[in-house]
């Protein structure tokens, strides 16, 4: 029966997975489609995006195919009444879950040391490849009547073009690469865009023409007084330009990134966590110091006065109140205004330092979530695997009908919590902790609720059981109604 069940489940598990891992791939490939559309990007460079992408989705794509492989698998057991003969035989469902139950949890096992040890690296390359992606020049496609800013510095115009030549004709340049107030406007009857060997450069090659451009900036300034700007045109048979294009793939620096939360295993956030807190400790406590030592409202001459009375035996004593009576009023104005200012720069002070420490704490809560996401991916799959299985016991419908809307709809609400609990961590309006475990917290229950309603063969989807329910409740009511009345 075990062998029986586990054939059942991961062949179920396999299929699911590699579906939802698909659905999954897709939205992230379409989010990031402007990045690999019009690069001309080789084939091989993106089997890499999309190896490292799917690396990227296994985290969400894990519970979901747990959720839908156990719902389906227990849903078939007890459409084919395989479940009943099972609990006729006295079986327990417990006992029926039990070898399930232990493959879960080797597959979270796995899931944890997958999180740790293989994400991470693949994290890094997939976002060196994207920012690499990013800065790569976009394919030279120029559109025939429209104007193309593909080319660093210009906009081109082209109103006919022969794709077998590739000559283009009635082009018009305007090429910003000087600034905008030296905008050079070429327009030509003809010509050729190339790139050159090297992949780094373009080489226009113009027939025809005419150029106009403004003189530069020195000779503007002269004649700034002037209403019209001096500007110069130039007409050719054969114009040559070359501007940079640098067309190659360079691939971003891996090493950058392994600061980076993302990049790093348990052992390496919970060592980056502490150094921080400590380096945040230790500004903290040099920063109250300063102020309460050295700069709060000049203190530190007050302390030095002190300190000169002391050694000659004498003490100052002050009374504000007492001095700031016999003030006249332009020295009340001069001392008010004079603290105003010291307030006004302790405040900004203190700001700035807030400021500093802000940065050490944002730091310190990306590593706490990235430290508490490894585990509680781990313990979702136990959780989804507790509410899949008895709530297909309790339906008894397999197949991809209900058991997928069931679960995109549990998937929906754990999506859901776990972004509101990732947000709330995030802000730091809630402890690191209590938001990423969150998800965890509110699906447990309902997952122990469903595994005892399954295990005590309780109808909570059947119709007529609500039903009923239904008209106990109307029947209290009642009740409470008439007596109400007669009172």
């Amino acid at each position: 029966m075990d062998v029986y069940l586990l054939k059942n489940f991961l062949g179920l598990f396999a299929a699911t997975f590699f579906i939802c891992i698909f659905i999954l791939l897709m939205q992230f490939v379409w989010l990031h489609v402007k990045d690999l559309v019009g690069k001309g990007v080789e084939i091989s460079v993106l089997a890499e995006f999309f190896v490292y992408a799917v690396a990227s989705v296994i985290p969400l794509a894990l519970p979901l195919a747990i959720l839908l492989a156990s719902l389906i698998s227990f849903g078939n057991l007890g459409e084919k009444f395989e479940l009943t003969a099972m609990k006729a035989a006295g079986i327990s469902l417990f006992r029926i879950m039990q070898p399930l139950a232990l493959a879960i949890a080797f597959i979270s096992v796995g899931a944890f040391f997958f999180s740790n040890n293989v994400l991470p690296k693949s994290q890094t390359k997939l976002w060196a490849l994207i920012f690499s992606l990013r800065q790569k020049s976009p394919e030279l496609d120029i559109p025939v009547g429209e104007f193309y800013d593909g080319i660093s510095g210009c906009n081109v115009y082209v109103r006919h073009k022969n794709t077998k030549t590739g000559m283009l004709y009635n082009l018009m340049i305007y090429d910003f690469s000087e600034g905008f107030q030296n905008a050079t406007v070429i327009v030509a009857d003809s010509g050729k865009i190339e790139i050159t060997k090297d992949k780094k450069h373009l080489k226009l090659t113009l027939y025809d023409g005419e150029s106009f451009e403004n003189i530069k900036q020195s000779q503007q300034r002269a004649t700034r007084s002037q209403q019209n700007i001096p500007y110069r045109r130039e007409t050719f048979a054969r114009k040559q330009l070359l501007k940079d294009f640098d067309s190659e793939l360079s691939r971003y620096d891996e090493s950058i990134l392994q600061d980076q939360h993302v990049a790093k295993d348990v052992k390496a956030l919970v060592h980056s966590i502490d150094s921080v807190n400590n380096l945040a400790h230790e500004k903290s406590h040099a920063q109250s110091e300063k102020l309460i030592t050295r700069s709060y409202f000049g203190r530190e001459r007050m302390e030095n006065r002190e300190l000169i009375a002391v050694e000659k035996n004498e003490r100052y004593h002050f009374d504000v109140d007492s001095l700031y009576a016999v003030m006249t009023l332009e020295q009340r104005k001069t001392v008010t205004r004079v603290m105003e200012e010291k307030i006004r720069v302790q405040r900004d002070q203190i700001e700035y330092n807030a400021l500093l420490l802000d940065e050490h704490q944002r730091y310190i809560r990306k590593h706490e979530i990235e430290l508490h996401r490894k585990f509680t991916l781990a313990f979702a799959c136990l959780i989804f695997f507790f509410i899949g299985a008895p709530l297909g016991a309790i339906i008894r419908k397999g197949g991809l009908g209900a058991p997928v809307v069931i679960s995109v709809v549990m998937f929906i609400i754990y999506y859901i919590i776990d972004n509101t609990g990732y947000k709330m961590a995030r802000e730091a309006l809630w402890p690191c902790w209590a938001g990423m475990w969150l998800s965890s917290f509110a699906l447990l229950p309902i997952g122990v609720f469903l595994t005892y309603k399954a295990a005590t063969d309780s109808g909570i989807f059947n119709p007529e059981v609500w039903a009923k329910a239904w008209e106990r409740i109307l029947l209290k009511l009642q009740k409470l109604w008439t007596k109400y009345k007669k009172h």
